[in-house]
């Protein structure tokens, strides 16, 4: 396997565009398969100081306001996640990336997990369902771990879980065997430029899929049934529902699959919230498509915990419950915190304002039982204004936010970060909001 991406990049012209974690990912699988090839880096930033380069003749590094021009001149463009092309004409750059590569020759073992919310928890479940069934398996792609740097572990029959953001699905031409969408809300507006251009994004999970493939997504998402039954896949169609026929379905207390009763809500799972028991669903799904053991794959649920930074649980202080949340950037992912962690009497909600909309978000809260909210900068402070004024308080950093969240939150209750909104405009990420919350709290 490892030799067909080798004999596709050997003679063409290369630049990898992003030299963040994955660039740098496929940097070290070129340069060591390759040790002579000529490369060209291609970034916003000046990375010529990295030490990855330091002692390498054989590369050109462009960087600067005009990185993006002349993307044309390259055989092949290896495009790493987060940069965006929207601006620019990709219609005579060759676009690829890791998981395009890899999907081209070792599709039939993958398995790709998207959805605007979910995407973790599922993928995840998905992956120790699988390990739990003693087969190979391995687990890459938007949480954090770049495919190439798997590449070594991969056998014929390992199985690879894929968790693939908008970012790692705009180019690809080339669908995963498995293929798996949940949910389809606005996000990553200030990317895609559009949110039917984000739904279009999202779709090619299944839009290059074929007969002999699978597609499972949750059909009582109104957007991304819609768009199925529009776009008419050549896949096998799996559905997922907790309302109407489905070929996963619940009904009162029961899920049957194939009109049989195969566990029921009273399933002992650790993940809360009726949103993570349809991706439990989904995850159950997959495993019937792989033929795994019931027995072992229900266990497998059981005992998964959630996942750090979504719903997490991190400390009691004083009788307060503190959870923390970062990993909801959109305003549904936030009402499903508060209705699925008990007796929320404080939200900390705000961050970057990315254009997704809010409608019917500040309504939603303002009927909520939480009495008192945080609002941050600076999607927090625009949906104050619209919240009771005896429950809402301002401030201007997580800091404050968690010294306020301690004075005011009543015994026997919890207290949730929980944004609606992504971190980037203070912090790196949100496991580095999430890590700073839990710091503030502790400390």
């Amino acid at each position: 396997m490892i030799n067909k991406i080798i004999n596709k990049l050997k003679d063409q012209t290369i630049a990898i565009l992003g030299f963040g974690r994955e660039g740098q990912s496929t940097y070290k699988f070129i340069r060591k398969n390759l040790p002579n090839k000529h490369i060209t880096i291609i970034d916003q930033n000046d990375v010529s100081n990295n030490t990855l380069l330091s002692v390498d003749s054989n590369i050109d590094i462009i960087f600067g306001k005009s990185y993006l021009d002349n993307l044309q001149n390259y055989d092949l463009v290896i495009k790493t996640p987060g940069i965006s092309l929207k601006d620019i004409d990709t219609k005579a750059i060759n676009i690829t990336s890791e998981i395009e590569l890899l999907l081209e020759v070792d599709k039939e073992n993958i398995i790709g997990v998207t959805g605007t919310k979910g995407k973790s928890t599922t993928s995840s479940l998905i992956y120790s369902i699988i390990k739990s069934n003693n087969l190979p398996v391995l687990f890459a792609g938007n949480i954090g771990i770049p495919v190439f740097d798997l590449l070594d572990e991969i056998t014929p029959e390992t199985l690879i879980v894929i968790e693939m953001s908008s970012h790692q699905l705009e180019y690809l031409n080339i669908s995963p065997h498995i293929g798996v969408v949940l949910n389809l809300y606005e996000d990553h507006l200030d990317h895609a430029g559009s949110v039917a251009h984000y739904h279009e994004i999202k779709m090619k999970m299944f839009a290059n899929q074929t007969s002999s493939d699978y597609m499972v997504y949750c059909s009582d998402n109104d957007t991304l049934n819609n768009l199925v039954a529009k776009n008419k896949f050549k896949s096998r169609k799996n559905t997922v529902s907790t309302k109407d026929p489905a070929t996963i379905e619940k009904k009162g207390e029961n899920v049957y699959y194939n009109n049989e009763v195969v566990f029921t809500t009273s399933l002992k799972r650790n993940l809360l919230g009726e949103h993570n028991f349809e991706n439990i669903m989904v995850a159950y799904m997959v495993s019937k498509i792989l033929k795994l053991d019931d027995t072992k794959t229900l266990e497998a649920i059981s005992n998964f915990k959630p996942l750090e930074y979504r719903l997490e649980h991190f400390a009691d202080i004083n009788n307060v419950a503190y959870y923390v949340d970062t990993l909801a950037t959109i305003p549904s992912a936030t009402l499903e915190a508060i209705n699925s962690i008990p007796n929320v009497n404080t939200l900390i909600f705000g961050g970057m304002d990315r254009g997704i909309s809010y409608d019917g978000f500040a309504e939603a809260l303002t009927k909520s039982n939480v009495e008192h909210f945080i609002c941050m900068p600076t999607t927090g402070h625009v949906i104050g204004a619209s919240l009771p004024k005896e429950r809402t308080y301002y401030v201007e950093t997580l800091k404050e936010a968690s010294d306020l969240a301690k004075k005011i939150t009543k015994p026997n209750t919890s207290c949730v970060l929980s944004p609606a909104a992504a971190s980037y405009e203070h912090f790196k990420n949100y496991a580095e909001k999430g890590d700073k919350f839990k710091e503030y709290i502790q400390s």
